[in-house]
């Protein structure tokens, strides 16, 4: 892949996330392509498939599972980052990732805990 992927500003970018090298900030870069299309974070969030479903109904709101109809290459690699961050958690307790997986795993478990690493950082704001 370094013969074929040349290091790109938005590359070195996306590869200071938690979890993510080389290999998964490739995928992410071509997969997202121009980031300028998305009107905030949170469409950015919705695009590759990490945050959860919502039923709300008569005030009551309840979060169901992640979607199945999404880019599914940028859902691997951010649950990817993901278990990467949580593979290395006790090396680095003083990251947010490592303390929010921490946090989630013990309330909700595992699978959920991954889901809540894996979303796509929503304060940072990419401009390349």
């Amino acid at each position: 892949m370094a013969e074929l992927f040349q290091p790109t500003p938005e590359l070195e970018l996306i590869e200071t996330l938690p979890g993510v090298g080389f290999v998964l900030g490739v995928v992410i870069v071509t997969e997202v392509g121009d980031v300028g299309r998305f009107p905030s974070s949170s469409h950015l969030a919705s695009y590759t498939g990490m945050t959860p479903r919502v039923h709300a109904s008569g005030g009551r709101v309840r979060y169901g599972s992640t979607r199945s109809d999404v880019n599914r290459y940028l859902k691997w690699a951010y649950t990817e980052a993901a278990n990467t961050v949580m593979i290395h958690r006790r090396k680095h307790p003083e990251h947010h990732v490592s303390r929010l997986h921490e946090r989630v795993r013990r309330r909700s478990g595992h699978q959920k805990a991954i889901g809540a690493v894996g979303l796509p950082p929503r304060t940072v704001r990419i401009e390349c």
